[in-house]
């Protein structure tokens, strides 16, 4: 048995162009959290800085459901397929957490 599946937390092998996209992504994303930093730091116009923590918002539920579109079109799928079904209540406990 390989090791990764002895261990509790699961693992997901990504191919290179969804790994490069997903991490390009929080990249731009880590970067518009370092320019609300300076905003701050500069005295910013509240306004403004509202509307760039709204963009930054908007990416973070980009990222999401990408991630969540390629997870159910890999993951659950195959788990499915393989009779796993606890995967659909994790899928569902999963939803649950992000419409809080």
């Amino acid at each position: 048995m390989d090791e990764r599946q002895e261990c509790c937390h699961k693992t997901k092998e990504r191919s290179e162009k969804e790994y490069k996209d997903l991490l390009n992504r929080l990249s731009r994303i880590e970067g518009q959290v370092r320019g609300l930093k300076r905003m701050v730091e500069n005295e910013a116009y509240c306004p403004d800085i509202l509307i760039q923590v709204s963009a930054v918002n908007a990416a973070l539920n980009s990222f999401n459901r990408v991630l969540l579109a390629n997870h159910i079109r890999t993951c659950v799928t195959e788990d499915i397929r393989e009779g796993k079904d606890e995967t659909v209540d994790e899928l569902v406990a999963t939803l649950q957490k992000l419409m809080r």
